[in-house]
């Protein structure tokens, strides 16, 4: 079955791309680099700005998405505003 949306690929290198298509862009570079949950994130560009915000389920996956938001080719700045569900659990249950 084919993912929902499309994953990262090199030809998104492009660094001249419209606002929403750089969000687009950061949103699956951020699922393929950083392997979070997108699903309660969303990514709004402003040029060469971006921000992201939403729910994550813990502070590990805040500062994953901030760095690999940072990464991607284009982006000059990032505003983290994630922040961590309220329902996800405190700590990693061991294995």
């Amino acid at each position: 079955m084919p993912p929902e949306k499309p994953v990262y690929a090199h030809r998104d290198d492009d660094p001249h791309l419209t606002d929403d298509a750089l969000a687009d862009k950061v949103l699956r570079f951020i699922q393929y680099a950083a392997m979070v949950d997108t699903s309660g994130i969303s990514v709004m560009a402003l040029g060469e700005i971006v921000i992201i915000s939403g729910e994550v389920a813990n502070e590990a996956e805040v500062a994953c998405a901030g760095d690999a938001a940072a990464s991607v080719i284009g982006v000059a700045s990032v505003e983290n505003r994630l922040t961590v569900r309220r329902d996800a659990p405190t700590r990693i249950p061991e294995r």
